[in-house]
């Protein structure tokens, strides 16, 4: 099979999305099938680059600079999709290169599915300081464009029941993107590698380490945890706080965190390449996370594969993946965090070697590439299904149109000549009579 998936973000560009869609590409690969991405330019990027990845002229998004736009190479993008002969387009965003593939896949008339994975009510500040789209509006800009697409995959249950409250109808899948499990289980890493690691951060060996792993933004309210760091610290001294990534917020925690009079206890380290994020994520007691816009958040997935259970803010996604004690705590509401965080140090019991085994298959990008080409298959033969079933449709329509009229001429020739009869002599009435025995021996 060939696939084009079509993105506004991919890597060097750091972001889910990004991650999710090198994921799939890999996956698909290794069972065989040929992937091309079709995405935007980047300056990090030499033009020497893996020639699968297509990348069209594009230039920083406004208000979000990190993120960028296509502004031409429709026509370029239809030949080289053309050119590529795709089965099938799998759109990962909803704007620029997301279009593109609808419009790619409308003119080739191909299957297109699509990965909703942003929840949009939660970023729309960025652009124009949500003064141009409000709350409201998403439900139908979403539903306008998915509404005539093949499919679209959910990757958890918050996006389910999020689309199924916009009405969406097309059919709805849930996949949870999955990930590289042998990067974040490293057997490479020793338990040497992670004490220098604690201690390079300042942390002790009786000290609990709590991780926050993400990019630093408004909307993955870090500045929760920090509010109740203070509750924390005065029942349990012996905890500290890493948060590793950088972003627009950055500069705001570290003021909230010197208010608070609790620098002594939380560690920014800035931005951590992403070989390293096994060692942090290895070296924490604790994952930590108060983020409640996420619509899946592939970090509690690879801190999970890393043997570190999570304390995060409850929702259908988080419900479906911790599933028992050992893999972490949840909590309800914001003012719960405090004492969740203090209950996970006491009561979180080991993790069981074949539990870890099972969820680690279920989190696998393996696992991942399988479910979303068996969707890929459901979306192509339905589709092909409804083809023959419009064919045969009109077929039966045809014919009985044919019949109908048929039938119709047929009955009104007698009326014809009964009309006739009245104004004319008996040997004009012989006419329609012959004219019905010429039809008759017509059909025959």
């Amino acid at each position: 099979m060939r696939v084009g998936l079509f993105t506004d973000t991919y890597l060097p560009q750091i972001s889910g999305v990004a991650t999710s869609t090198q994921t799939l590409k890999q996956e698909l690969e290794k069972l065989g099938h040929e992937v091309y991405i079709f995405t935007t330019t980047d300056r990090d990027v030499n033009r020497f680059e893996d020639p699968t990845i297509i990348r069209l002229p594009s230039v920083p998004f406004i208000s979000f600079s990190d993120r960028r736009i296509v502004y031409r190479g429709l026509f370029a993008a239809y030949k080289i999709a053309k050119g590529y002969q795709l089965d099938i387009i799998h759109t990962q965003t909803e704007f620029g290169v997301g279009n593109l593939g609808k419009m790619i896949g409308k003119a080739l008339r191909l299957p297109v599915i699509h990965t909703y994975h942003t929840q949009y009510e939660d970023y729309l500040h960025y652009i124009a300081k949500g003064r141009i789209i409000r709350p409201s509006m998403v439900k139908y800009i979403m539903r306008g464009y998915l509404n005539d697409l093949d499919g679209v995959i959910c990757p958890s249950r918050i996006v389910y029941n999020l689309l199924a409250d916009y009405e969406v109808k097309i059919p709805k899948q849930i996949i949870p993107t999955g990930i590289e499990v042998d990067r974040y289980v490293r057997s490479d890493i020793s338990q040497e590698d992670l004490v220098r690691l604690r201690e390079r951060l300042g942390i002790g060996s009786d000290e609990v380490m709590l991780l926050s792993l993400s990019r630093i933004s408004y909307e993955k309210n870090i500045q929760a945890i920090l509010a109740n760091m203070p509750a924390v610290l005065a029942e349990n001294s012996k905890i500290k706080l890493v948060v590793v990534g950088d972003g627009p917020y950055l500069d705001d925690l570290k003021a909230q965190a010197d208010q608070l009079g609790i620098l002594d206890h939380v560690i920014f380290t800035g931005m951590v390449d992403h070989e390293e994020t096994a060692y942090y994520y290895k070296a924490a007691n604790f994952f930590i996370s108060a983020s409640t816009s996420e619509t899946q958040g592939l970090t509690y997935i690879e801190s999970l594969a890393s043997g570190t259970p999570v304390i995060a803010h409850s929702n259908p996604y988080l419900d479906d993946l911790i599933t028992d004690d050992m893999f972490g705590r949840l909590y309800q509401r914001e003012s719960d965090l405090a004492i969740a965080i203090l209950d996970a140090v006491i009561l979180t019991p080991a993790m069981d070697r074949q539990s870890l085994a099972a969820k680690m298959y279920e989190i696998s990008a393996q696992n991942f590439g399988k479910s979303v080409y068996a969707f890929y298959m459901d979306v192509i033969i339905s589709r092909q299904n409804k083809k023959k079933d419009k064919l045969s449709l009109a077929v039966e329509g045809n014919r009985a149109d044919t019949s109908i009229r048929i039938v119709k001429t047929t009955a009104q020739l007698p009326v014809r000549a009964i009309k006739i009869t009245a104004k004319t002599s008996v040997k004009v009435v012989k006419a329609p009579v012959r004219m019905v025995n010429a039809i008759r021996d017509f059909l025959d």
